[in-house]
């Protein structure tokens, strides 16, 4: 029997030793390492019948359809490529499927270890119980557990992104956003159109971060796929983050509506733990001292902690300045708590955001409120870039 080509089965490796060693392989995946296992023990015949069971149980995982058309072709002639099927099968459909095997297996060879974690989780919250990357580049999204207020990963996704990559600025322009969200609301099945498949996750896009900067559209959700199609190209959709359905369905069971950060970047950052460690505490003791400084009513100190581009709503730190000196200075004492911190980086950005409940008491006026901070390194030191109410 014609063997395949050693480029084809460095794919088949890369699999088996990423896929099939994983735990958190299931499904259609986990079937699928079983076909390239064969494939790389040179059992041809086994790897057909995997294939087709495969396709059996899942019709409309067409990666699976492309590797068993390669198999076929094997038992005839050499294969050159990847997806070596017949030219009566548009180029485009090909090339679609052969860069969703490539980063399959790519995500699966970068899977991420237990002493690396990524940059942008500083710190969440006790209420939030999970958060979620999505990695463009991977054409990944990997879902971390809240441990103490510490990231540990669980589990990664293929996902599908906007037809034209990245960075969204406008409706229309087909491109998924870059930033930190969150989700909005769970809008099942029942209520969309086949299209989304399993559901959706809406998040909210615009933030404000990017209306800051212009940026408008909106629209952006996390949903499955309709139910003839298993999963999408790489980059298929018109700017929303696109699961397989039962993937989505494996995800929604983390998502918790107003409180699970979706953090999306161009590649995701890892760091070893205890260089972010040191980057969260140093950001929790600038925060703590901000709170101090404005219970101690030094209005010089408390505005010690704003960066010379401040700005909130219509306000810049001048005007901010003069209206923070003006209230304080009719206090006779106020105190500040701040509770259910999260820290996240920013991706692209040199800021995080910090999301907190604030409970606020003086002399002549109480109140409680959500509040959202971007806190950036200026000449060395934390300082807030924006401040507002959630």
């Amino acid at each position: 029997m014609t063997s395949l080509p050693s480029a084809f089965l460095r794919l088949a490796t890369a699999a088996l030793l990423l896929v099939a060693c994983g735990a958190y392989a299931a499904g259609p995946e986990k079937a699928l390492s079983g076909v390239l296992e064969a494939i790389e023990a040179n059992r041809m015949d086994l790897a057909t019948q995997r294939v087709e069971a495969l396709i059996a149980a899942q019709p409309n995982f067409r990666l699976a359809h492309l590797i068993r058309g390669d198999l076929l072709m094997a038992r005839a002639r050499p294969l050159e490529t990847f997806g070596n099927v017949a030219k009566t099968v548009p180029r485009e459909k090909v090339e679609d499927l052969r860069a969703e095997a490539l980063l399959r297996l790519r995500a699966h060879r970068d899977r991420p270890n237990a002493e690396r974690v990524p940059r942008y989780i500083l710190q969440m919250n006790a209420e939030q119980k999970h958060a979620l990357l999505v990695d463009s580049r991977r054409s990944r999204l990997y879902v971390f557990e809240n441990v103490g207020g510490r990231p540990q990963f669980i589990a990664d996704y293929y996902v599908s992104l906007g037809k034209n990559g990245i960075d969204k600025a406008r409706e229309g322009d087909q491109k998924t956003p870059i930033g930190v969200y969150h989700v909005t609301a769970n809008l099942p099945r029942q209520k969309l159109t086949d299209f989304y498949g399993a559901g959706a996750y809406p998040i909210n896009y615009p933030n404000a971060w990017d209306k800051r900067l212009g940026r408008n559209g909106h629209g952006i959700w996390l949903h499955g796929t309709p139910k003839d199609t298993y999963s999408r190209a790489p980059r298929a959709s018109d700017g929303c983050i696109v699961l397989a359905n039962a993937d989505l369905e494996a995800v929604g069971r983390t998502v918790q509506i107003g409180l699970t950060p979706v953090i999306i970047a161009d590649d995701i950052e890892w760091t070893d733990a205890s260089v972010l460690e040191a980057e969260r505490k140093g950001l929790a003791d600038a925060f703590e001292a901000w709170r101090a400084g404005w219970e101690s009513r030094d209005t010089e100190r408390y505005l010690s902690h704003y960066a010379a581009r401040f700005s909130s709503g219509d306000q810049d730190l001048a005007a901010w300045s003069a209206h923070k000196r003006k209230v304080n200075g009719g206090k006779a004492w106020i105190k500040v708590t701040a509770s259910r911190v999260a820290m996240l980086q920013y991706p692209r950005e040199n800021f995080v955001v910090v999301n907190f409940d604030q409970d606020y008491r003086s002399s002549n006026l109480s109140n409680t409120m959500r509040k959202r901070q971007y806190w950036v390194k200026d000449a060395g030191r934390w300082r807030i870039l924006y401040e507002g109410a959630l």
